[in-house]
């Protein structure tokens, strides 16, 4: 999964933790091994909730499917990456099939509590962040320009040849099977993210 979905994924917004989970499921991948013990709880179970939800999805037979596809078509070992990105394309693309809020709405709210929170954040975190908001990463990814900006961006940060610059030619040539993945993934991950969020 890429940001778009660990966000979403974040629990309810009502939540008096809502924007510790929040922030935590954002910076997991700047935060290694026990570092996440020097965060408070509520980020600590957003840093989980990223790494169970990573695992769930890297395991699961559908999304192992669709990085066979893209090995086939010559991405190796980045087409987890990709695969992630094409998720959360068909997730902008379908945002209020899967939540009562506009991605629009949604992007704005997200963008406000992670703000709030910016000084916490992994100097990592902290230097693209606010890149994310100023081009607007995730409503981006609705379109296939803004998949195509998002995996050039990869690709710049990739060993030479990833090929990641091409990959959304790849899915243009098979959009089809790539969304058939999504919708047969999704709906168990929202089930594995409940039951993890009521642990």
């Amino acid at each position: 999964m890429n940001f778009l979905a660990h966000l979403f994924l974040s629990g309810a917004p009502v939540s008096a933790t809502y924007a510790d989970v929040l922030l935590g499921n954002f910076i997991a991948d700047s935060v290694p091994g026990r570092q996440l013990e020097n965060y408070p709880p509520a980020v600590q179970t957003g840093i989980r909730l990223h790494r169970a939800i990573d695992t769930f999805t890297d395991q699961h037979p559908v999304v192992r499917r669709s990085t066979q596809r893209l090995r086939a078509a010559g991405y190796g070992k980045y087409a987890g990456v990709i695969s992630d990105m094409f998720l959360d394309h068909f997730l902008a693309r379908n945002f209020l099939e899967y939540s009562a809020e506009t991605l629009t709405d949604f992007t704005r709210r997200v963008y406000d509590n992670l703000a709030a929170n910016e000084a916490v954040m992994p100097p990592r975190v902290q230097q693209f962040f606010p890149h994310l908001v100023q081009h607007n990463w995730l409503l981006g990814y609705a379109k296939m320009e803004g998949v195509g900006r998002a995996l050039s961006g990869l690709s710049r940060r990739a060993l030479p040849g990833s090929g990641m610059e091409t990959a959304v030619e790849e899915l243009e040539r098979n959009y089809a099977a790539y969304e058939a993945d999504f919708r047969a993934f999704f709906p168990e991950l929202q089930a594995f993210v409940a039951l993890s969020l009521r642990a």
